[in-house]
């Protein structure tokens, strides 16, 4: 009996909702805007595992490399297909490239192309064709200009922004082992077991997800609650015709009720519109395409059972202290003061959740996920409970002002409530990102390592494939537009016997010019040779300095008798050189010689290596720098030289959070948006009958600016203070020191105050049209 009365009263509220005219679909599309808004963003949520699978499916289908041992070498066959590594880079934009040769009518064909392409020709991604056709790509055509015959499918890449290409090889078995060609029989080869996790960044990855999340929740909670104080006004009606005040908070659910489904399927139609738009959109270097967002069925039905029963629990919590008479409803009158004991107990027990992890770091196991969740989402949701409380307190003190001071206050006064609600999303999103921020800065130095590079004597380094000769080389890249300076080296081994040596050092030879940036020289001059001490880890330099010995470059070892081994007389007059870091942070040990101390026939025996000082004024200077590596060998890269480097777990994770904060800022505007049009439309009549009094639109457009950024900047400061805290506590459980990174706290609470500028400017425009004195009219 019970249930069906409840049934009963939910659908008259529904019936409300979608038969109550005008307003009650006002309502009810405003609701479902706000509720869709956010189940679009918790599908965009849902489809990210899946998402992320298949792209890594689709790397992994087309890899071609090995990782680890392989019992056996891949022999030449009717199966068998040459593959080379010539990817490049493009104004920061990796380029993936392969290029292919063929050596059997069966060989593989890599995953989206349907023919091989023959030399001179190419087959490139969507995205990379359209870069080369456009102007902008006119430095990366002269760095392939093979003739465009096909299109990579979707199957061959992980992502709808992807540049990616394969071109018809030549001669590539000439550079099988370390040339940079591999001999393969398949697409798909294994890549190794993965390593575990660190816990802390388990921990990042936890806390990056709720962050994330809880301003999605807290968004669909107030919209679920627009148009509060009209619905409340029918509800006495209600009363008035006899229905007792159970029913009525009943009813109330049932029409909250059916903007939330209503909101679902806004939602859904919110996401399939973004999904479509995310295969044309690339954030922080990240594309998918269209079909690899699919909701995984079990979180989408989640989600859809959720949002509804979080409509109808949020709005009986709602009427929990209003007194709905048939004469009006009591919260008219001045309300209780809302208690404060409780709100606190929030914050505090999330941290006592948090705080048998402190100090545990990343030497103790793993974190309790189940802690670390509850705990970060009991911070936050104190956020939503300590605002209103903190709105309320401080708008009772405000003094007098001008006009617009006044109507602003005296608004608040009358529905803090409704002011808190509206900024409560941000004030999560910026504690959160505060915390967030803390913990990445607190971490940074433990996933981020010194390279060593001297990035103020050069910045690109470019090593020669073999057979190269490093003169030319050189010359070519000092008449390239931007480069400054060109120090070149040719680098390699030396032993006492021919095969097998048992003792061997290091041989670098460069000028003069070169060798004092790699080592401390007496004296030097074209014919010099240096042995070097003081060097890391070499012990037979000074073993193999003997005047007459005769040694020998590339030597071979385990029976790999090359018949290249290059003789080499070490001179009478050989000189001392001590060692120091070189350009790359490294110190080299072994024989320093200049070009003319060398016999003509060493030049093959030695691996060529340039660095490159630029000219950073010059626009596009690394890729003209590519472009002339190009035409020395297609299949070098030049690297560009880093002060630091980072994990790639660690940057993987710190790009999640960006994309996701970037969504998550668009839900804000946009939920804001709504809220703010919401509460002005419920103001309609107020904002018409005061200009129709003489009140100038200008004062009235000040007031909504006050009614705005008085709880914004209270809801900024509760912010800040629950960010630092929790960003605290999760430093101490990563075993890091407390350090607040100010600049960081500062940015995101300017990024939030952004926001809430752009949507107050946003809705100006309906608020002018809102002031006209048809407004007065009604029905």
């Amino acid at each position: 009996m019970r249930l069906r009365q409840w049934g009963r009263d939910l659908a008259m509220g529904v019936r409300f909702a979608f038969a109550g005219g005008r307003e009650g679909w006002m309502r009810a599309v405003l609701t479902a805007v706000g509720v869709g808004l956010g189940v679009a963003l918790l599908l965009l949520t849902t489809a990210l595992p899946n998402a992320l699978a298949v792209r890594d499916d689709r790397e992994a289908a087309r890899n071609d490399l090995y990782y680890g041992d392989t019992d056996t070498e891949v022999s030449r066959s009717d199966h068998s297909l040459l593959i080379a590594q010539s990817g490049t880079t493009f104004r920061d934009k990796n380029v993936r490239g392969r290029e292919l040769e063929p050596e059997g009518p069966r060989a593989p064909l890599p995953p989206g192309v349907e023919k091989f392409p023959a030399r001179g020709e190419m087959v490139v991604s969507p995205a990379l064709k359209d870069l080369l056709e456009s102007d902008s790509g006119k430095l990366l055509r002269e760095r392939l200009p093979q003739r465009i015959v096909g299109t990579i499918g979707e199957s061959g890449l992980i992502g709808s922004a992807e540049l990616a290409f394969y071109r018809g090889g030549q001669d590539l078995a000439e550079k099988l082992g370390g040339g940079g060609a591999a001999r393969i029989e398949k697409f798909g080869l294994s890549q190794g077991t993965s390593e575990d996790m660190d816990p802390v960044l388990l921990l990042l990855i936890l806390v990056v997800f709720v962050v994330l999340l809880m301003p999605v929740a807290v968004f669909i909670a107030a919209a679920v609650r627009f148009g509060g104080e009209r619905r409340d006004r029918r509800l006495a009606a209600l009363r008035l015709v006899g229905s007792d005040s159970r029913s009525t908070r009943r009813i109330a659910a049932g029409e909250a009720l059916a903007g939330s489904v209503l909101g679902l399927v806004f939602g859904a139609g919110f996401f399939l519109i973004g999904r479509e738009v995310a295969g044309s959109v690339e954030v922080f270097d990240i594309s998918v395409f269209p079909s690899y967002l699919n909701p995984s069925p079990v979180l989408a039905l989640l989600v859809g059972l959720a949002v509804p029963a979080a409509a109808v629990l949020v709005t009986l919590f709602a009427l929990r202290g209003v007194v709905i008479e048939p004469l009006g409803v009591v919260r008219t009158a001045k309300p209780a003061r809302r208690r404060l004991w409780w709100r606190l107990l929030l914050p505090l027990g999330g941290l006592a959740m948090l705080y048998p992890m402190v100090g545990q770091g990343r030497d103790e196991g793993d974190f309790n996920q189940y802690l670390v969740t509850g705990g970060v989402v009991l911070l936050l949701v104190g956020v939503t409970a300590l605002l209103p409380w903190i709105v309320e307190a401080v708008v009772a003190r405000l003094g007098s002002g001008g006009v617009a001071w006044q109507l602003a206050v005296r608004r608040l006064q009358m529905s803090s409530g409704a002011a808190a609600r509206m900024v409560n999303g941000i004030a999560v999103a910026v504690a959160g990102a505060i915390a967030l921020q803390m913990l990445f800065a607190g971490v940074e130095s433990d996933y981020t390592k010194n390279t060593g590079y001297d990035v103020s004597l050069a910045q690109m380094e470019v090593t020669l494939g073999d057979g190269q000769p490093l003169g030319p080389s050189a010359e070519k890249f000092r008449r390239t537009e931007g480069v400054r300076q060109v120090y070149p080296y040719s680098g390699g081994y030396v032993g006492e016997r021919r095969t097998d040596p048992v003792l061997g050092t290091q041989v670098t030879v460069a000028d003069c010019a070169s060798l004092r940036e790699v080592a401390t020289l007496p004296s030097c001059r074209d014919g010099d040779v240096f042995a070097v001490r003081g060097a890391d880890y070499d012990t037979d330099t000074q073993k193999l300095a003997k005047a007459g010995q005769t040694l020998y470059l590339d030597p071979s070892y385990e029976g790999d008798v090359k018949n290249s081994e290059v003789p080499w007389v070490v001179p009478s007059d050989m000189k001392q050189a001590q060692t120091r870091p070189d350009p790359t942070g490294s110190e080299r040990g072994g024989f320093l010689i200049t070009p003319k101390a060398l016999p003509a026939a060493a030049g093959a025996a030695l691996e060529g290596q340039l660095y490159l000082k630029l000219d950073e004024s010059v626009p596009d200077v690394r890729d003209l720098v590519r472009n002339t590596a190009a035409t020395i060998d297609p299949l070098t890269e030049p690297m560009v030289w880093q002060s630091v480097q980072r994990a790639d777990r660690y940057t993987a994770i710190r790009t999640g959070l960006f994309v996701g904060a970037a969504c998550v800022l668009a839900l804000i505007g946009a939920s804001l948006l709504v809220s703010q049009l919401e509460q002005l439309r419920e103001r309609k009549r107020l904002l018409s009958a005061l200009v129709a009094f003489g009140t100038r639109r200008r004062t009235l457009s000040l007031s909504v600016l006050w009614q705005t950024a008085i709880p914004i900047a209270l809801g900024l400061l509760l912010a800040s203070v629950v960010g630092l805290t929790l960003g605290a506590v999760l430093l101490r459980m990563a075993g890091n020191g407390v350090r607040v990174d100010w600049p960081s706290v500062l940015s995101m609470t300017g990024v939030g105050a952004a926001v809430v500028l752009v949507v107050t400017l946003l809705s100006l425009p309906p608020l002018l049209r809102l002031m006209r004195p048809d407004g007065l009219r009604t029905e």
